[in-house]
């Protein structure tokens, strides 16, 4: 049984390319020596997204199982993937998918997709855990009308741009956000614990209110190139790092 609660995740490298970030880890190599890094720089779990020899996102099992075991073998923590659906658009595919997988240790979940719901029960039905990915206010009522809330390892709290695209003030906005959904989890009595993390220019300053709440957070390149200063970062250690100094993942 893995550990529900995991202070500081490192996101490694979600849909970003080498054109997008040069340190960008892709292939099984790169993703175990950049989560070992990260986890001596204080990260206690990882999230990433697997690729084909093309390097191209991919669900398929043989190559989700052997991306993970490899990573978690380089990092000793917990490792975890992705089902989302710009990956493979069609529901019951992907559903076919998830459901070939045995290594990983969890999968987020996206509540606002397609098909959510059966994601989430063949994640159950093989084992692995769900980090149920809640963008909106309307998705926590979707999470805890699924009848399967108390079976997740956690709620990624997980507002970004998209969700923030009209805003005039999106720093706020989205602190505003995330208080209107915490609200409603615990209106809704869902106690499972809960990891807050953005993207894009909102990254950090969900992250210190993820710190102030004294919630689990995440950092990585999927979800910012800059580091806290505004600086261009070196990579996912360095974001770490940073998230460390400003109390992420510190008891």
């Amino acid at each position: 049984m893995i550990s529900t609660r995991v202070g500081l995740q490192a996101a490694l490298n979600g849909d970003r390319t080498k054109a997008t970030h040069p340190a960008t880890p892709l292939s099984v190599e790169e993703l175990a020596q950049d989560a070992a890094a990260c986890v001596a720089a204080g990260a206690r779990a990882i999230h990433l997204h697997p690729r084909d020899p093309e390097r191209r996102e991919t669900l398929d099992a043989g190559i989700v199982d052997e991306v993970v075991t490899k990573v978690r073998e380089a990092c000793g923590v917990p490792v975890g993937v992705t089902t989302s659906a710009e990956i493979e658009p069609d529901p019951e595919r992907r559903l076919g998918l998830v459901r070939a997988w045995r290594a990983p240790d969890y999968a987020s979940v996206n509540l606002s997709e397609a098909g959510a719901t059966e994601i989430m029960e063949g994640l159950v039905e093989v084992g692995v855990g769900i980090e149920a990915g809640v963008w909106t206010v309307e998705d926590a009522e979707r999470l805890g009308a699924s009848g399967l809330s108390g079976r997740v390892t956690r709620v990624l709290v997980e507002p970004g741009e998209l969700q923030l695209q009209d805003s005039e003030d999106k720093t706020a906005d989205a602190v505003g956000l995330v208080e209107y959904i915490h609200q409603v989890l615990d209106r809704l009595d869902l106690k499972s614990p809960r990891l807050q993390h953005g993207d894009g220019e909102v990254t950090w300053v969900l992250l210190k209110d993820a710190v102030r709440r004294g919630l689990d957070t995440r950092i990585g390149l999927e979800d910012t190139l800059f580091g806290p200063d505004g600086e261009r970062t070196a990579g996912n250690e360095a974001l770490v790092r940073a998230a460390r100094e400003l109390g992420a993942g510190i008891d």
